[in-house]
């Protein structure tokens, strides 16, 4: 399953042909400064959809923001207790990027989070 903001993420992620799945469309993320907390959000939809579901993985495919951030160990917290893999999308310099103009949060999580290179 994976999880994102909107409709339009959803609609991000089907033209990548990359992801073969079922959705959860949130509705927004956690903004306290917008006023927006879990209670907005269709967080609870979530934990009464996981259990007793065949879902295996749930990828938290939420902005890199702080408020996205937020979000996802909000939910991380939620569903640590059913038996799924919670995974995010990655994050890091796009293709065609510079890194002397990427910021240090972007490089930093990229050098992290990185992959083994395949040729």
């Amino acid at each position: 399953m994976c999880i994102v903001e909107d409709t339009r993420d959803v609609m991000a992620i089907e033209n990548t042909h990359q992801y073969n799945g079922i959705y959860h469309v949130l509705g927004g993320i956690i903004s306290p400064l917008q006023g927006i907390g879990p209670a907005d959000l269709k967080i609870d939809a979530l934990t009464r959809r996981i259990p007793g579901s065949e879902i295996k993985e749930v990828i938290l495919a939420l902005s890199p923001t702080m408020e996205g951030d937020t979000t996802a160990f909000y939910i991380t917290k939620k569903i640590k207790d059913f038996n799924v893999k919670i995974s995010t999308i990655s994050r890091g310099i796009p293709v065609g990027g510079e890194l002397e103009y990427t910021d240090e949060i972007t490089l930093g999580r990229s050098i992290t989070a990185r992959t083994t290179y395949e040729h």
